[in-house]
């Protein structure tokens, strides 16, 4: 356990070692400061192609970290043929979800420096730097312009932010009028330049922010990026996807699938939280009692899945925080019985005492019924015994140390 902290450890200072041998500053080093997952649409997004044809489509999102210059990253990963976006601006947003921009802050961005970009079926693309100096938690407004409307709408359907849609092209005016969504689409992050680094919370609907409120940027990974130092450089990006698993896929592609584009290839990534399971489990006996066999499969598999994303961090130097499964005994959705109750014990047990992980967040432990710790409290709790409640989410932003990413 010594000698793997210490190999961390080295591992981590490596970058800054080398920064200094040969002269380069840190404060031209890339990390994101805002990411989110992408995936395919969900199924309410039916005809969301055709609505994108010529067409503006306006995103605000809330940066963790500030810095000086910034860049963008669109993704047409789900798309079957090239993405054409002929005009993309970046402003400072009036507030999360507004369509409306700060007077004088609009600038166009380049790829390449063009204007227009044409982003290959399946790639994702970064744009040129800007100098756009932004304090911490700043809100960014982006706006692109469809010329055509794309064979595949890449996005993520749990934005819990408001966008806008609007026919023609209307990417620099100062105020949108049109169709209100909760997506992202195509926008999959935002890097700053600086000297810092960046916490990636790679997780499923309780990460995402299932239950937390609109526009009100209130997930726990907000309240714990409100609590990083001001100016220290850290940043938190939120790589969460509701229904995901470690082992299979749900709504979108199992955790292990995903690790390398969602977590590993951001830029400045030092520390990675994993809070990932309570599918895997729910699912299991979601429509049927199954034996006790596939139960003990179940924990055994789940253990390996958390280490080989351990393995694969430590291989890039990433400290690795293992969070507690939060308790869902009071599920409707998942119905819980007490040999999925042991599973969660079990694993939970696993996560704190096995040395696998770095540390341990216990969100179990800060989020349980101490009456029934089968069950969310109810203070926790948002009302379907699955997913914490904004108060709740508060409680676990709040349940973080600081001194882990110090």
């Amino acid at each position: 356990m010594i000698l793997r902290s210490l190999a961390t450890m080295l591992a981590l200072a490596a970058p800054a070692l080398a920064s200094a041998a040969t002269g380069h500053s840190c404060e031209a080093q890339w990390h994101a400061s805002w990411a989110s997952s992408q995936k395919e649409p969900d199924q309410a997004d039916t005809g969301i192609a055709a609505k994108l044809r010529d067409a503006t489509l306006r995103q605000t999102v809330r940066l963790s970290g500030g810095g000086a210059r910034l860049r963008i990253h669109l993704s047409n990963l789900i798309g079957t043929a090239p993405l054409a976006i002929d005009s993309v601006h970046l402003a400072l947003a009036e507030a999360s979800g507004s369509a409306r921009v700060r007077a004088g802050s609009d600038h166009t961005l380049s790829f390449g420096g063009r204007t227009q970009v044409t982003i290959p079926a399946g790639a994702d693309y970064v744009s040129d730097p800007i100098a756009f100096p932004v304090p911490d938690r700043t809100t960014l407004s982006i706006s692109l312009h469809l010329p055509q409307a794309p064979s595949g709408v890449t996005g993520h359907p749990g934005s819990r932010t408001s966008s806008y849609i609007a026919a023609g092209n209307h990417s620099a005016d100062a105020a949108l009028a049109g169709e209100r969504v909760q997506h992202w689409y195509f926008l999959s992050g935002v890097d700053v330049a600086g000297c810092g680094g960046t916490i990636v919370a790679l997780g499923d609907s309780i990460t995402d922010g299932h239950g937390a409120t609109t526009d009100g940027d209130d997930r726990w990974t907000d309240v714990l990026a409100m609590r990083l130092p001001l100016g220290g450089g850290l940043s938190i990006v939120n790589q969460g996807i509701g229904g995901n698993r470690v082992l299979r896929d749900g709504l979108g592609p199992n955790a292990l699938a995903r690790l390398d584009r969602d977590v590993l290839a951001q830029p400045g990534v030092r520390s990675l939280i994993v809070l990932e399971g309570v599918n895997d489990l729910g699912v299991l006996t979601r429509d049927h009692p199954v034996p006790e066999a596939e139960h003990t499969a179940l924990v055994a598999d789940l253990e390996q899945g958390y280490r080989q994303i351990v393995a694969r961090a430590h291989d890039r130097g990433i400290k690795v925080i293992g969070a507690t499964i939060l308790p869902f005994g009071g599920s409707a959705y998942y119905h819980p019985g007490a040999p999925g109750e042991a599973d969660r014990v079990a694993i939970n047990r696993w996560i704190r005492s096995a040395g696998v992980f770095d540390a341990v967040v216990d969100f179990d432990a800060v989020m349980r019924d101490p009456s029934r710790p089968e069950r969310l409290a109810p203070a926790f709790d948002s009302g379907d015994g699955l997913h914490p409640s904004p108060a709740g989410y508060a409680k676990m932003g709040q349940a973080v140390p600081i001194a882990l990413f110090q």
